[in-house]
């Protein structure tokens, strides 16, 4: 089949949707990707296709970067909490009105909607041209954290919207039970399917595993909401396990936090390619596997940093948050600690240390079960039906 995926992101470090992609081409069908604000240097995996659409609100033009909030002012975020909410309508709702348009140039046998933001645009282009759609939920997307104003009205309408389109679609795939669960619970859904955010098992080569962890990483996006106000607590207590954070980073929490970042030394890097996430964290030893426990959806998140430690062959420190620790105990692959007890954070990294062979050797043992052969396998499943 012809497989149209629409994403409301860059594509570029977004593990899941290349890797659902190259699996689907690896199964026979082809695979078209419209992406947001895509670099122009991005080249896909082969059999992969990607074009691009712009987005933009009144708050900031397409292209336009945010503006630098290290040192933002109260009033300033204040008005951002109180703005962002018409901002995201409008960045999100210009890029599904331009996807539409891109979309209707390509020839498609099923539409694949990667997330909410992309989901009535799928559901639009599919009954368009009478193919059906899939809809792929990244996260429990009524309980995620928001990181501005209340916005009863609007979260009542994505709530119905949701539960419709989710309702019609041929299936729903997410990332794990506890969003699947909670999916069929709000809609009485019958057709979702868990493809997690695994990896594929890693080839042999690369930097050898340490004897002992020399530091701590974490691979995401720094942000509010993600423990990394804890793991900064934290390192002041393991001055000789220095933290390193990569990923996309938000200027105003790193505004806000950047003397405790400076105190504890700890090293922010811009992001980088999965294979050289993959390099740090072995050469490195520990993987940080942090979230807050403040909603819903962060209670049952699996997010991808669990099964990329995994595939590099690294033991995680997590949070307790159930979804995450579940795995984690049932494997044995590393320690956990309460959400926001930094003295718990910095015994969870003591532990692992200690028990670091152990560790190793039970990521070792568990790297086959979580990794993407499994889930991709639930995925061409999924388009067999169809």
């Amino acid at each position: 089949m012809r497989i149209l995926m629409l994403v409301a992101t860059s594509v570029v470090t977004d593990t899941r949707v290349m890797r659902e992609a190259g699996s689907l081409v690896d199964a026979g069908h082809s695979v078209h990707v419209i992406g947001k604000d895509v670099p122009p240097e991005f080249i896909p995996p082969a059999g992969i296709t990607v074009s691009s659409v712009g987005a933009a609100s009144v708050f900031r033009p397409s292209g336009e970067p945010a503006t630098p909030a290290r040192r933002m002012s109260a009033p300033r975020r204040l008005a951002r909490w109180a703005l962002l909410p018409q901002h995201r309508n409008q960045v999100f709702g210009s890029w599904a009105a331009a996807a539409i348009v891109e979309a209707r140039h390509r020839e498609f046998d099923v539409v694949h909607a990667h997330d909410f933001t992309a989901l009535e645009a799928g559901a639009a282009l599919a009954v368009e041209r009478g193919v059906p759609y899939v809809y792929d939920s990244h996260e429990f997307w009524l309980g995620q954290q928001r990181q501005y104003r209340p916005t009863p009205w609007q979260d009542r309408r994505e709530r119905r919207v949701e539960g419709r389109l989710g309702g019609s679609a041929a299936a729903v795939i997410t990332v794990g039970e506890g969003v699947a669960d909670a999916l069929r619970a709000a809609y009485g859904w019958s057709h979702v399917v868990v493809v997690r955010n695994s990896f594929p098992v890693r080839a042999a080569g690369g930097p050898a595993l340490p004897e002992a962890p020399s530091g701590l990483v974490f691979a995401g996006r720094v942000d509010a909401h993600r423990e990394l106000e804890t793991v900064l607590e934290a390192a002041a207590d393991l001055p000789d396990f220095p933290v390193t954070m990569v990923g996309p980073v938000d200027e105003v929490w790193v505004g806000q936090n950047a003397h405790r970042i400076e105190a504890t030394g700890t090293t922010l890097m811009p992001a980088v390619s999965i294979a050289e996430v993959t390099d740090l964290l072995r050469r490195t030893g520990l993987s940080l596997v942090t979230l807050s426990a403040t909603s819903e959806n962060h209670m049952l998140a699996m997010p991808n940093k669990l099964f990329h430690a995994v595939h590099a062959g690294v033991p995680v420190i997590a949070t307790e948050n159930p979804a995450i620790a579940a795995i984690v105990r049932q494997f044995g692959i590393g320690e956990v600690y309460r959400a926001g007890d930094a003295a718990g954070l910095a015994a969870a990294v003591r532990r692992a240390v200690e028990r670091y062979p152990e560790l190793v050797a039970s990521v070792a043992a568990a790297a086959e079960e979580l990794s993407w052969n499994a889930d991709a396998q639930r995925l061409r499943s999924v388009y067999e039906r169809i």
